[in-house]
């Protein structure tokens, strides 16, 4: 039972799937997460991104330029986290909207 705890944690909030599944395949800048995600507010969507990072499934990069560029991607535990968002995805699509009772 723990390890679901635990990867519940990690995912838990409302806009962390949303992160990670933006982050799939490619690295991200912070402005473009921001636009992707729209009306989340900068200090809700850095409370995600910390949290993430701390739980060791995105990096963060800052590049020592003005002005400044952060790049956010998915570590080695975060990909190994996505066959559970694939997995989320396909449940979603066979008993999503579609086929509410």
């Amino acid at each position: 039972m723990y390890a679901i705890a635990f990867t519940q944690n990690v995912l838990s909030g409302r806009w962390k799937y949303f992160i990670l599944w933006y982050l799939k395949g490619d690295t991200r800048r912070y402005s473009d997460i921001k636009a992707f995600l729209g009306n989340l507010s900068q200090g809700s969507l850095t409370k995600q991104l910390k949290e993430l990072e701390n739980d060791g499934v995105i990096k963060r990069e800052v590049y020592p330029v003005v002005p400044p560029k952060v790049e956010y991607s998915l570590t080695e535990k975060g990909i190994k986290l996505m066959p559970v968002l694939d997995a989320m995805e396909i449940f979603g699509k066979e008993y999503g909207e579609s086929n509410q009772d």
